[in-house]
């Protein structure tokens, strides 16, 4: 059974709609999440609202958002303004245009949702539309209203359903340019390129998501249990990078040490059928 949906409206390609409901397609609740406490009495600390004038707590009731419009002049918006605020976006996601997947640069990408038919009715029209996108090899733009902000979605077929990942406006985006226009244009010799190719080659794997761990998060957990168990924590001393001072050097090194791995020829293969890794989880107390 699918979770709860976030979002239920109407997907619509010209005058075929049918209706859909959105779940977000990743989840951050296994995260290792950390409350604020006082130190002297291990109580957890409750953040409040205080009036910065009066320096008295202000019950939820009595909040109101407001919009700075010079010096101490707010404009005032009841919640119930903003969510009476409708326009066709916000309960119909309507196919605008169609685009190369390959023509969406990365950047825009920003978070992705599954879209699926929300009942019986809705699936003839819903499997029509993503049966023709993914016969075309084409994808979808169209908009929808999410956290009370209409957002750019792109619509990809995606095995049962509709992938729907919504994308960063224009000025979200930063240009590249200032951040790289310092570094010069360097004429490299060609062995030294053919070291760094052969490098890549050895090192080439299929991409398995279930082969890579949070070592940070794992890292936390452990320490988390050691002070559980009344262990003493010994941080590990790593010792960080540094500039290479011969890199002709460091190339053939490289190369020789990934060459001289065991199964570096296989590692492609062997990614394909490497197990999921095991996520280390707490121990509640109780």
């Amino acid at each position: 059974m699918a979770p709860r949906a976030y979002w239920k409206g109407y997907l619509k390609l010209s005058l075929v709609s049918c209706s859909v409901s959105l779940y977000p397609a990743t989840s951050t609740s296994e995260r290792v999440r950390f409350h604020t406490l006082n130190r002297a009495t291990g109580h957890r600390l409750r953040q409040k609202m205080v009036d910065e004038v009066t320096q008295e707590e202000v019950p939820q009731e009595e909040r109101i958002k407001g919009y700075k419009v010079g010096g101490d002049v707010y404009v005032t918006v009841e919640d119930e303004e903003l969510d009476q605020l409708e326009i066709e976006s916000s309960h119909t996601i309507e196919i605008e245009s169609f685009v190369k997947r390959d023509e969406i640069d990365d950047r825009y990408l920003d978070s992705p949702y599954y879209l699926a038919p929300n009942d019986r009715v809705a699936q003839e029209a819903f499997a029509v539309i993503r049966d023709a996108m993914r016969d075309k090899k084409m994808a979808g733009l169209a908009r929808i209203v999410l956290y009370r902000r209409e957002r750019l979605v792109l619509l990809e077929a995606f095995e049962q359903g509709l992938l729907a990942t919504t994308l960063r406006y224009n000025y979200e985006v930063r240009e590249a340019q200032p951040y790289f226009e310092d570094i010069p244009k360097l004429d490299i010799p060609g062995e030294m390129k053919d070291l760094a190719s052969h490098i890549i080659e050895t090192k080439k794997a299929a991409f398995e998501p279930s082969k890579f761990e949070d070592r940070y998060e794992n890292a936390v957990v452990e320490m988390i249990q050691a002070k559980q168990a009344g262990q003493p924590i010994r941080p590990a001393k790593r010792e960080a990078p540094s500039n290479v001072v011969n890199l002709m050097d460091a190339l053939r090194r490289s190369l020789a040490a990934e060459s001289g791995r065991p199964g570096a020829a296989s590692r492609k293969k062997s990614a394909r059928s490497a197990p999921a890794g095991k996520k280390r989880k707490l121990r509640k107390a109780g």
